[in-house]
């Protein structure tokens, strides 16, 4: 057993980086659906948002037997590459490291903010998110932002974000990806960035949390 538990549900698409994550290093990583508002996972997360990790591997734990824990999916992600070794993921050096963090912090903040909007009016079916003006220019403002991704792809001189080898930043804008071809809207023509998803289904983990696991 790997002591790993994400607490979160199975469709929220920080749980599933974490998860496929957990494929890719070959861990065993338990989920628990949690309940966010509760004060107990307040204290682990005072966000009240998905997902948390414990890692209750032995040595880890805190001198009065607290597992260790932490939140933001893309500094679990960098944790547990790291925990592994996988330089391959999470490259040892500074300057192809930064790289794969940038790629992965734009996902975290520009990329992710670019389809609220659209994203909880078309998918979600909100009724705070219906406004059709805000829903067209939610749009448009998502394909901009795969646009970009488009351009890397491009620029990267490989199949992966990053060139030819797969980093964390393929997980989480992978997933990406597939959130934005499943939402049910005009898509921008971005070929590189199609035929990246038709590489990234070789991957079981991607299989698991991205095609298998809705937007």
């Amino acid at each position: 057993m790997s002591g790993l538990r994400v607490l979160g549900r199975a469709g929220s698409i920080n749980v599933r980086k974490v998860l496929w994550t957990g494929v890719e290093l070959g861990l065993d990583i338990e989920r628990e659906d949690v309940d966010v508002k509760a004060e107990a996972f307040r204290l682990l997360n005072p966000n009240a948002m998905m997902p948390v990790l414990i890692d209750a591997t032995e040595g880890l734990a805190g001198a009065a037997g607290v597992p260790f824990s932490m939140w933001e999916s893309n500094s679990i992600c960098r944790y547990l590459a790291h925990r592994e070794g996988r330089i391959d993921l999470l490259p040892d050096e500074p300057h192809r490291r930064a790289l794969v963090e940038m790629w992965m912090d734009w996902q975290g903040g520009e990329l992710n903010n670019s389809w609220r909007y659209a994203f909880m009016g078309l998918v979600r079916k909100s009724a705070l998110h219906q406004d059709a003006a805000q829903i067209e220019a939610g749009v448009a403002h998502w394909n901009r932002h795969m646009a970009m991704l488009e351009g890397q792809l491009a620029a990267s001189g490989g199949p992966f974000v990053l060139g030819e080898h797969f980093t964390l930043a393929d997980v989480v804008l992978g997933l990406s990806t597939h959130r934005w071809r499943a939402a049910p809207l005009a898509h921008a023509e971005l070929p590189r960035v199609e035929a990246y998803y038709q590489r990234l289904l070789e991957r079981p983990g991607f299989v698991a949390q991205g095609r298998d696991a809705g937007p």
